[in-house]
């Protein structure tokens, strides 16, 4: 070996042992661990041994169990975009919610462009086992989701998802007692051990799943914070009575009341159903409190996020003779009471008592896949026959692990959901039913793929979670069908809705400045060059794999 060989090898060998005490000096490698690679190096006889011997200090984690991390296959040539599907989107006025369709490590990378830091509660029911990933496994993962597989699988998307949350933000993650142990110690090391909330049995089957060894009743949900310490009102309770001090002519019947939030907000979709002139007492308020920004808003001069109220119309005629709505320092504020609150967001009072959520509430019937399937059978099953969906989980659940985070802190109500194995849409059926509870203006987006099985033949996206949407947000499928016993009982919720579905282009196409619509990221450019200058800078990470953060 040439003496310049000898120097380079000695100075990779001098690289690589620094890196192993680094990570012995973080307590990621035990210190004999360290000592013996670093032992190895030093009497490695090529490059090709030192970097083998140190990849071994790499893959121990800190949390205990190592696994290997298997990149996306995208290698840089492709840029994956959102595409809006005009036949599936829909505009009744309202909240504008979000559905996007594909795979959801490119539609993570794509929401980070207008999300980032923004959501507020991310709900995930991943995959478990063999099969469940479909096509999306068969490319990455040759259809066999070992738990190498599902760690690894998860890990990416677990990293993209803490960069999606606020700081405040909280993280909800449903997994079967197999898996749970290892899911739990993945969260540990991408979200802090220190920043996890709680894990917490969930009813599956009042009667057990049957099993040649013993009946299996529950599942568990993990849940983690993005940080604890910022955490607000998280106490597990329904109502926060120390918040309710001040009183008034109600304070008999409904309790004391607390101001919870301003009327008008600037809301990330603007709608000019929620723009309106408020008149109390002979005096007029506007959103934003700036009337001629009011009539540049009402002569199209806005953009997608701007001023608007929550409520109605309707709403606010009902919070005002209702007493629900008072005027402080020029502005308009909502009452939250401790005795009561508004039912089905308008109209009815509805008198309640507080609830103490603990780690055994979800054992209660409705949490469980009995009482999703009921749900999802009165939407989509034709005949008496199975709606075609295996295990969906119910909405009560979601509604259940919501409201831990929005009661007591009623600013929570116009906050951002999340769901990126949305699978059925139950995330997006429990968001609306809470918002149609609370009077709320929470906004949902879920990510499905669209698996084709032998009860989807068009996929799970076209043939459950759309239909699902469409038919409890307007009354009536996409063919203008209303035979679903659902509607009996219930009214439709209203909003609106935007599908996307996931696009891929070479990046060498400079047609790609004309196929990404800038509007689906809440963008508007008055010329190309700004947009292309934006295309080129947000979507670089759609085109590399992802290490970490």
């Amino acid at each position: 070996m040439e003496r310049n060989e000898l120097q380079s090898l000695q100075e990779l060998k001098e690289e690589e042992k620094i890196k192993i005490l680094d990570r012995a000096s973080n307590g990621i490698l035990e210190k004999e661990n360290a000592d013996f690679l670093i032992k190895l190096i030093d009497n490695a006889e090529n490059k090709t041994e030192v970097l083998k011997i140190s990849a071994l200090g790499m893959t121990y984690k800190r949390t205990g169990f190592h696994f290997d991390v298997r990149l996306e296959k995208n290698e840089g040539q492709t840029i994956r975009y959102l595409k809006k599907n005009e036949n599936l989107s829909f505009d009744q006025g309202g909240i504008t919610h979000k559905l996007i369709i594909g795979d959801n490590y490119p539609a993570l990378l794509n929401l980070l462009i207008n999300y980032k830091n923004k959501i507020k509660v991310i709900y995930i029911d991943p995959p478990y086992g063999k099969d469940d990933l479909g096509e999306f496994a068969q490319t990455n993962y040759n259809n066999a989701i070992t738990r190498d597989n599902l760690l690894s699988m998860l890990y990416l998307r677990l990293v993209l998802a803490r960069q999606l949350l606020k700081d405040d933000g909280v993280i909800f993650c449903s997994i079967d007692d197999r898996n749970q142990a290892y899911v739990k110690c993945l969260f540990d090391e991408v979200f802090g051990e220190g920043n996890f909330i709680f894990s917490a049995p969930r009813v599956i089957k009042k009667g057990g799943k049957s099993t040649n060894t013993i009946a299996k009743n529950h599942d568990y949900i993990v849940s983690y914070a993005k940080n604890l310490d910022l955490m607000d009102n998280f106490s597990l309770d329904e109502r926060n009575t120390d918040k309710f001090i001040l009183e008034d002519e109600y304070v008999e019947k409904r309790g004391k009341y607390a101001l919870t939030q301003t009327l008008d907000y600037s809301s990330l979709q603007y709608s000019k159903n929620m723009d309106y002139p408020i008149e109390i007492n002979g005096k007029i308020f506007y959103a934003g409190s700036d009337y001629e920004k009011y009539l540049e808003r009402q002569n199209g001069k806005h953009g997608n996020t701007d001023w608007v109220w929550r409520w109605s119309k309707s709403a606010v005629e009902w919070g005002i003779e209702n007493g629900f709505i008072v005027i402080k320092n020029n502005r308009i504020y909502t009452k939250s009471y401790e005795k009561c609150r508004k039912k089905n967001g308008k109209n009815e009072i509805e008198y309640i008592e507080g609830k103490s959520y603990t780690t055994l509430s979800f054992l209660e019937n409705e949490n469980s896949n009995d009482n999703g399937k009921t749900e999802l059978d009165l939407l989509l099953s034709k005949d008496n026959s199975n709606a075609p969906f295996k295990n969906p989980k119910p909405s009560a659940l979601i509604i259940n692990l919501l409201k831990m985070v929005s009661f007591g802190n009623m600013e929570n109500n116009n906050d951002i959901i999340l769901d990126f194995f949305a699978g059925s849409g139950t995330t997006g059926h429990a968001v609306l039913e809470l918002n149609k509870q609370d009077g709320g203006n929470r906004q949902f987006i879920l990510v499905t793929n669209n698996e084709i099985t032998d009860l989807n033949p068009n996929g799970i996206a076209l043939d459950v979670a759309s239909k699902r949407l469409k038919r409890i947000m307007s009354g009536e499928c996409y063919d203008k069908s209303k035979d679903f016993k659902w509607l009996e009982k219930n009214t439709p919720y209203g909003d609106s809705l935007e599908v996307s579905e996931i696009q891929s282009i070479a990046s060498s196409d400079h047609s790609v400045f004309e196929k990404i619509d800038e509007k689906l990221y809440g963008k508007g450019f008055e010329n190309i060059h700004d947009k292309i200058e934006w295309i080129c800078k947000e979507f670089e990470l759609t085109c590399r794999k992802i290490e970490g953060e």
